[in-house]
């Protein structure tokens, strides 16, 4: 009888822990969102608008000094680029973009911006189907997904980057790299894959990430 009141004790006690990691979790989650969000219109209204301004100071010299013309329309066409860019990265942090689009037409359109800036060459095999989601899941599929390809990115060395996306016989993720990998055996994960481990957990899923030097690294997001 003593027996059954401490294990029952400690299970109870392991469930508050449990949702005490949860709820910081999503407070930190949250968190971070709003700090996104705040980048992002930052971006867009803050540094945006000063790249147009002064590229419209540039054409108005141009205008009054057709001589220096041809010498400041390179200049001008990379502020253009810039201005374009600035606004890309924007609309990627920003979540209520995200959340008017369904997460294949969200992933592509990152990684489009993503191949636009680099030497990488990116596959993508989104399906079909698309998965019904609620914004919360969503967002934060989108985030494991942002963080595992900036992960590849600056850190893995890789020519070629694969996502796919199914549904079936149940939702799934899967970004895979041919980079120089990693001994997941004896590596301390670093604080991006911890985040997203939290995150996937939040949404009832499991994130598994299979690496070995030389080898390349597969990420998978999956309902439990």
């Amino acid at each position: 009888m003593h027996i059954g009141k401490v294990k029952k004790y400690t299970q109870q006690l392991f469930e508050k822990d449990l949702e005490f990691q949860r709820n910081i979790t999503q407070t930190i989650i949250e968190t971070q969102e709003q700090v996104l969000q705040n980048i992002s219109r930052d971006l867009h209204d803050d540094a945006g608008q000063q790249i147009t301004a002064l590229n419209f100071q540039i054409e108005n010299y141009k205008y009054d000094h057709p001589e220096q013309s041809e010498r400041l329309e390179s200049l001008s066409e990379s502020l253009k680029r810039l201005s374009q860019s600035v606004r890309s990265i924007s609309h990627s942090l920003n979540s209520q973009l995200v959340l008017q689009q369904d997460l294949a037409k969200a992933i592509r359109t990152e990684m489009e911006r993503l191949q636009k800036n680099s030497s990488i060459q990116f596959e993508m095999n989104l399906g079909d189907t698309q998965p019904f989601l609620k914004d919360d899941e969503k967002l934060i599929i989108y985030r494991i997904f942002q963080e595992s390809i900036n992960n590849c990115i600056k850190h893995a060395r890789a020519k070629t980057i694969r996502v796919q996306l199914a549904t079936q016989p149940k939702f799934s993720l899967q970004i895979e790299d041919d980079g120089k990998g990693f001994d997941v055996t004896t590596k301390t994960l670093s604080l991006g894959l911890v985040n997203m481990k939290k995150r996937a957990e939040l949404i009832q899923c499991s994130l598994v990430i299979e690496s070995k030097p030389g080898r390349g690294t597969q990420i998978t997001l999956q309902r439990n």
